[in-house]
C-alpha cells in the first residue's frame, strides 16, 4: 500500500512540475492573475530539475513512472524550443500588454 501511495506522489510531483513550466512558457494562464505570462529562464530552471530528478531516481523508480518522466521531459523541451524560437512579438497577448504597461510607468516615473 505505501508503494502505490509513494507511485501516486511521485507522479503527482512531475504533474505539478510539468504544469508550472507550461504557466512559464506561457501555454497556460496562472491561476492567481489569470494571465497568460511568459518566463523562459524559470523554465528552463525547472526543465533542468527533472532531468536531476530523473537522474536521482533512476533505480529506483517502476517502468511507468520512468516513462511517464521521460515524456513529461520531453514535451516540455519541445514546447521550450518553441517558444525560445518565438519573438517578443509571438509573445501572449496579456505579456505584451504588461511589458508596455510597465514601460510607460517608469516614463511616468522618469517624468516626476
Amino acid at each position: 500500500m505505501n508503494e502505490d501511495k509513494n507511485k501516486q506522489l511521485f507522479l503527482s510531483l512531475i504533474y505539478s512540475f510539468q504544469m508550472q513550466t507550461m504557466m512559464q512558457l506561457g501555454k497556460l494562464a496562472n491561476p492567481m492573475s489569470g494571465k497568460i505570462e511568459r518566463e523562459l529562464e524559470g523554465a528552463q530552471v525547472t526543465i533542468d530539475m527533472l532531468d536531476m530528478l530523473k537522474e536521482k531516481s533512476a533505480n529506483n523508480i517502476s517502468d511507468d513512472e520512468k516513462r511517464f518522466l521521460e515524456q513529461v521531459i520531453a514535451d516540455l523541451k519541445l514546447n521550450f524550443v518553441e517558444e525560445k524560437a518565438k519573438g517578443p512579438s509571438d509573445a501572449p497577448a496579456d505579456e505584451i500588454e504588461e511589458k508596455n504597461d510597465t514601460a510607460e510607468e517608469k516614463k511616468e516615473e522618469a517624468k516626476d
